[in-house]
């Protein structure tokens, strides 16, 4: 049986507006609509996929405030199996470091496992770190960025599609694997699902639980923080350009203008 566990994270909706919080800079979740990030609706589709060509099991986990048991139910919807929920307060404000220490933890928390999926980058983040520096901390081979995957046995072979290219890669389990949004389309739950959900096992952990101590994490220890944000100004009005019989010398003139030819 393959044992797959999947990271997914809560993010604000795209579609809304996001801001940084006026008091420390970081992102102010409580001011937007929050969803599963688009990326790990992928990297549960795959790692159901793996499931259910043949006898798996798909455990997904999340590091997040309450709210957070939104994003894993839809997971769960989707098919995955069980969830771990690591949401505590001294969370607040942690980097990628920080966190990616959080989920080796708790994935040691998992009754062992074969693969691990993510996604390439969260949408409110971007930092697109936390697959290779998890990878690191837990000792395992890393395929990231991956456009499509196959499990053959005890290997995994992927496509990793970047600007120079494509590159086969294949890796003995276990193993970490990060997807781009091009590695599938995923299902819509179903209203079976959805129902099934409600009784599928969510283990919520604090830092305690993971032997993590509050200095480790955290805003107050983030090697990295935003010093200075300010508002994304308004958008300011086009210029009109009147054609009297002389508009192409006047377009001409504002690109070379605004140094665009």
């Amino acid at each position: 049986m393959t044992k797959i566990v999947v990271l997914v994270k809560q993010v604000p909706d795209t579609y809304s507006e996001r801001k940084l919080s006026d008091a420390d800079h970081t992102l102010d979740r409580e001011s937007a609509d929050a969803v599963l990030d688009e990326i790990n609706e992928k990297a549960v589709e795959e790692a159901l996929k793996i499931k259910e060509a043949g006898e798996g099991e798909v455990t997904v986990i999340s590091v997040g405030p309450d709210r957070a048991t939104d994003a894993i139910r839809k997971a769960l919807s989707m098919g995955a199996d069980k969830a771990i929920h690591v949401s505590d307060a001294a969370l607040h404000g942690s980097d990628a470091l920080a966190t990616a220490k959080v989920l080796a933890a708790a994935i040691g928390k998992v009754d062992g496992y074969d693969l691990i999926i993510a996604g390439n980058e969260a949408s409110d983040g971007r930092a697109g770190a936390i697959p290779a520096i998890l990878a690191e901390l837990l000792g395992l081979p890393q395929l990231t960025y991956v456009r499509e995957l196959t499990i053959d046995g005890s290997t995994v072979k992927a496509d990793r599609e970047t600007e120079d290219g494509l590159t086969h890669l294949e890796a003995a389990l276990p193993a970490l694997v990060s997807v781009t949004e091009k590695i599938n389309e995923p299902r819509y739950p179903s209203f079976k699902g959805i129902m099934a959900a409600k009784k599928k096992p969510v283990d919520t952990l604090t830092i305690a639980d993971l032997g993590i101590d509050a200095s480790e994490v955290g805003l107050a220890n983030a090697a990295s923080v935003v010093a200075e944000a300010a508002p994304k100004p308004p958008r300011q009005a086009g210029q009109r350009v009147e054609d009297e019989g002389d508009g192409g010398a006047k377009i001409a003139e504002f690109l070379v203008g605004q140094k665009l030819i």
